[in-house]
């Protein structure tokens, strides 16, 4: 498991360091003091695990995760014990504070290190995003940590983006033609000028007007597909 070590405190990291030499299955790959180092360390070695300090100069472990478009699974570790509760719904790996307590820090590790070597494992990056691929979205103070299965769609407001997924509906920065390219076709249709749905959320097809269909949601929530989308939605769908 290749893992990447970010703090900008030397000793934090080195002490982190000497932790993770008791497990044999762990391989640090890089140790980074600020998030821009960091991102660039993930986008280059695609870890599987990052242990992320909270409060960095410039940039935070917040905004650093929001840069990224594939984000590893990620143990929080961090002096202040109540941050992440208030930052996020905690859907992260771990939440470690400091010092770093080993047993705590072994709590943390064992299902993770066994989910690993119990599945295969594809070292090299993927070219689109597949449905257990868990993303990171941040919205104002409110962050997510989101399996793309989970997301019915996507919706275009301007340069920025809607994810629906549960009850949220956060707004991020992003733009839809970018996005489109990195998600699988087989799972996310382009649907019309401001919507991608994930055809696994789909209850209902029905035709609509002048030639086009209207997409019924598990959810109950209706999505139009153009005319030009329309055809090609027909192919994929055997209709």
């Amino acid at each position: 498991m290749k893992v990447i070590i970010i703090d900008d405190e030397r000793l934090a990291r080195k002490e982190m360091k000497s932790l993770l030499n008791n497990y044999p299955e762990i391989e640090v790959i890089d140790e980074c003091s600020n998030a821009e180092d960091a991102i660039k360390s993930i986008q280059k070695n695609h870890p599987d695990l990052i242990f992320l300090d909270i409060e960095m100069p410039e940039k935070n472990g917040f905004d650093l995760l929001s840069s990224l478009d594939r984000v590893p699974k990620v143990i929080f570790v961090t002096a202040y014990n109540d941050y992440a509760l208030k930052a996020f719904d905690v859907n992260a790996i771990g939440y470690i504070t400091k010092p770093v307590d080993p047993e705590k820090l072994k709590k943390v590790l064992s299902p993770l290190i066994e989910d690993f070597e119990q599945r295969s494992h594809d070292n090299s990056p993927r070219e689109t995003l597949d449905l257990e691929q868990q993303i990171f979205l941040k919205d104002g103070e409110k962050c997510w940590f989101v399996t793309l299965k989970d997301i019915r769609y996507f919706e275009s407001e301007g340069n920025y983006i809607r994810v629906f997924f549960n009850e949220e509906k956060p707004l991020i920065l992003k733009s839809l033609n970018l996005l489109e390219e990195k998600l699988d076709s087989s799972y996310f249709f382009r649907a019309n000028r401001k919507n991608i749905v994930n055809l696994k959320h789909i209850s209902n097809i029905e035709n609509w007007f002048s030639g086009t269909l209207r997409i019924t949601l598990r959810s109950d929530e209706h999505i139009e597909v153009s005319r030009r989308q329309s055809s090609k939605f027909k192919s994929i769908m055997s209709l």
